[in-house]
């Protein structure tokens, strides 16, 4: 086939398909010339249609169809990561450093949680800190609830009375309150039934319990606290999924894999493991403050307790875990 009649069929297909790539402009010239070209030598002729060729073949021939060059193949970005960064709440205190969890205000034991906090108050604290579940939120609960008990606004008045109890017992220490499982029901609740006000800063429960107030404050998005080298859980955060942990403690280590102190499971334990290099790794879990013999749960393994954590400068610390008998004696684990 003469050469212009192929340069006249490769006008021909550019003008017809301005917008289709030059590859498949190509395969189509190859096809029609009954392969007296070849796929490479059709992509030259559609080049020089489309003025791609080059400077010089722009300017000593007529492309039927100029285009800007093109980048072969589409170019990809990496996306903008919306993570965020997660990191522990370090509670700078040197000294000793009280721990109270699992209070479920108003579902407290008075007894129990009047025994705690004299046994602190003798100990000359230059810490506290209250980890999760000061408060139930048993109305807003998503689980079955008794009507008869429905009073969010009773509910809400004794965890604030609670609190400022608390502060008006350690009136010069700092304080430091972690978010437990049932104080993210009040966040859930908001997102669930009023997520056009998740955002307003005085629907928060910081707000909502007068946290600013009493000067303590709170720490959420199930961040460890740091109390020197001892991390510190509500116990909520851990992962699921280990059956018969022997105790809480060693269902800490066997999540972890790593020193720990966590509530959570309304008892005290206390577990220790050594690794290949003989580092000693410990975890305690402790005891609540809360009635034991709940509606959902009359049957239980729960015991009275609390701890105090001695932080050095180092971050060295030494844990002590402490039971309450039902008489409200204090007697070390």
């Amino acid at each position: 086939m003469p050469g212009d009649a192929i340069t006249a069929m490769a006008r021909k297909i550019v003008k017809a398909n301005p917008d289709h790539p030059a590859r498949g402009l190509a395969r189509m010239l190859a096809k029609e010339s009954n392969g007296a070209i070849t796929i490479e030598q059709a992509r030259c002729r559609i080049r020089t249609q489309l003025g791609t060729h080059g400077k010089k073949m722009r300017k000593d021939s007529k492309p039927a169809a100029p285009r800007a060059a093109r980048q072969a193949g589409v170019s990809y970005s990496m996306p903008q990561s919306l993570s965020e960064p997660w990191t522990p709440h370090v509670f700078k205190v040197i000294g000793k450093i009280g721990v109270l969890s699992d209070v479920h205000i108003p579902y407290h034991s008075e007894t129990a949680v009047a025994a705690a906090v004299a046994h602190l108050k003798k100990e000359k604290l230059a810490g506290l800190i209250l980890n999760g579940d000061m408060c139930d939120f048993y109305t807003i609960s998503r689980h079955q609830k008794d009507p008869s008990k429905r009073d969010f606004s009773g509910e809400l008045e004794a965890c604030r009375n609670f609190i400022g109890w608390i502060r008006q017992s350690f009136p010069k220490i700092p304080i430091v309150m972690k978010a437990g499982n049932h104080e993210e029901r009040w966040q859930a609740y908001i997102w669930q039934h009023a997520p056009e006000l998740c955002k307003e800063r005085r629907m928060s429960l910081h707000s909502w319990l007068d946290l600013d107030r009493h000067d303590i404050q709170l720490v959420e998005d199930k961040r460890p606290i740091m109390a020197g080298k001892l991390p510190i859980l509500h116990g909520h955060e851990l992962p699921h999924g280990i059956a018969a942990p022997v105790n809480p403690a060693r269902g800490a280590f066997m999540r972890t894999l790593s020193t720990v102190l966590v509530g959570h499971s309304h008892r005290t334990s206390a577990h220790a493991e050594a690794n290949m290099w003989h580092d000693e790794i410990f975890c305690w879990s402790q005891g609540c403050l809360c009635e034991l013999t709940p509606e959902y749960a009359r049957i239980n393994r729960w015991n009275h307790g609390f701890s105090t954590v001695t932080v050095e400068k180092s971050g060295q610390f030494e844990m002590t875990n402490f039971r309450i008998t039902a008489e409200g004696k204090v007697r070390t684990s």
